[in-house]
């Protein structure tokens, strides 16, 4: 239980800065939404009352204060097939099993497998992520009115140029407004947000998905559940881990996952999509002066206002001010400084974070292009340590006995090589295999072992095998087999 001096601490120990902080996310987080949602080709509407009622959740529940959570690009580029194929009822079912498989994720401690996640790989996962924000706002830019182009230039001419005059207020907000007037004084004939659904006038509502409860339902959804909560626990722990940073302070990864899942079973009752951390607004909330749950809470409920007062304005916003901000978006996540370290770092990082950004984009799931790039890190790193492995061996005066010196990790990638550092049919009286500089880690190299003292033991020498360390000589213990009865068997049954 939370005490009294927690509570003030997590919520009103710097109030001014969080509600501030709030309020500019807020402003930032309407065009980010509204994108999102066009990106996911579902009304508007879904991606607002996703970012208010995830923010507000979270506030309550998560495990990072001062980090900002709503509807994602990440999770959007996941479910356009859902809604195309299926329609949006199902996208509120997948989005409350998302919440359940997040929730079942917290209670086993998933965040751990985080420590496996390399660093090329989450520069894989944000550069990808920075791809398909953009590849997402094609549909926008093709097949359109030279002045639409016009409008997106003008729109990002304002993003950049604007922070030299002021930062006290979002230049994407400004370029919407700018565009906004502009349009709408000049009438112009263009997209606007109204063209892309209703806009949110009352409360989110709690409703009941209206899809069959039915096994092949179940089987429609679970794929993208599964994937929608494995990239959003995969994008909220990266950016809890930045906001750390940033802060100087810990956050609880188990309890944030958990309140994630809760956040995202509730929003899809409330006719929200899925969302989770959202790296840019975390970072813009912390620098803003955001720091604790209020400036998050703070943030959505504002959104929520907004949205009640000002929906007709919204519904005017030309969509190539919306491009615009996407682009700026996809610009600001991609790691630029990735591409001049492909050179300078070793192959195999660049190796490891090409993959995952080809992984990705190919299937357009980033699950699988994380998945990819963590299985290729881990293939590396057993390459690097597997060559750490080294065997020395030096023969007694009266060459009756030789003794093998081994130095480094014997696993089983090294195993084979552990086999074949020994010659089995130099005849010997007696073979020393000495193990104080190594260390035996899995069933691979307890096998290795016993198969080397078994062979030496059938060419009539006998074998001491010294210097074991605590753990190697518990794993002998417990898996070896050459001094058991009926060894030598085994070793002719290979």
């Amino acid at each position: 239980m939370p005490t009294l001096a927690s509570l003030q601490r997590e919520w009103l120990s710097n109030p001014r800065g969080d509600i501030l902080a709030g309020i500019v996310v807020a402003l930032a987080l309407i065009p980010e939404a509204i994108g999102f949602s066009i990106i996911a080709g579902v009304d508007p509407r879904v991606g607002l009352y996703a970012s208010f009622s995830i923010a507000v959740i979270i506030s309550l529940v998560g495990g990072r204060p001062g980090m900002i959570s709503a509807a994602t690009a990440a999770i959007a580029v996941l479910i356009l097939p859902l809604v195309r194929d299926h329609g949006v009822e199902y996208l509120f079912a997948a989005t409350i099993l998302m919440g359940v498989i997040q929730l079942i994720a917290g209670f086993l401690r998933l965040h751990l497998l985080m420590q496996y996640v390399s660093r090329s790989v989450i520069t894989g996962f944000v550069n990808a992520l920075a791809i398909l924000i953009f590849m997402a706002q094609l549909p926008e830019l093709t097949g359109v009115a030279p002045l639409t182009y016009v409008l997106v230039a003008g729109g990002l001419a304002i993003i950049y140029l604007f922070p030299r005059i002021t930062k006290a207020v979002p230049s994407p907000l400004i370029a919407i407004a700018v565009l906004t007037v502009l349009v709408w004084y000049m009438g112009f004939d263009v997209r606007t947000v109204g063209d892309m659904g209703e806009l949110p006038s009352s409360l989110p509502a709690w409703l009941i998905p209206n899809v069959p409860l039915t096994l092949e339902t179940f089987q429609i959804i679970l794929p993208y559940s599964a994937t929608m909560a494995a990239v959003g626990l995969l994008e909220s722990m990266m950016t809890a881990q930045i906001v750390d940073d940033l802060t100087d302070t810990g956050s609880d990864k188990q309890r944030e996952m958990k309140g994630q899942g809760i956040a995202n079973f509730f929003t899809g009752f409330l006719g929200g999509m899925g969302g989770c951390a959202m790296i840019g607004q975390s970072v813009i909330n912390v620098k803003s002066g955001g720091l604790t749950r209020l400036s998050t809470m703070v943030s959505g409920v504002f959104l929520l206002f907004l949205l009640l007062v000002l929906g007709s304005v919204v519904a005017i916003i030309p969509m190539a001010a919306l491009v615009a901000v996407m682009i700026m978006v996809s610009i600001g996540t991609f790691s630029w400084r990735s591409i001049t370290d492909v050179r300078r770092h070793p192959w195999q990082s660049s190796a490891v974070m090409l993959a995952t950004v080809v992984i990705t984009v190919w299937t357009h799931d980033l699950a699988q292009g994380v998945l990819a790039g963590v299985i290729l890190s881990g293939l590396f790193f057993a390459s690097k340590v597997k060559r750490l492995f080294v065997v020395a061996s030096e023969l007694s005066a009266d060459a009756t006995t030789r003794i093998y010196r081994i130095a480094g990790q014997v696993f089983f990638a090294s195993s084979d090589a552990f086999a074949e550092a020994f010659d089995f049919k130099e005849v010997l009286d007696r073979v020393v295999i000495d193990v104080t500089d190594a260390h035996f880690w899995d069933i691979s190299a307890i096998g290795t072992l016993d198969k080397a003292i078994l062979k030496f033991r059938r060419e009539g020498t006998d074998v001491d095998v010294i210097g074991l360390n605590d753990a190697s000589a518990s794993m002998v213990q417990r898996f070896a087999v050459h001094d058991k009865p009926g060894a030598q068997a085994q070793l002719g049954g290979h």
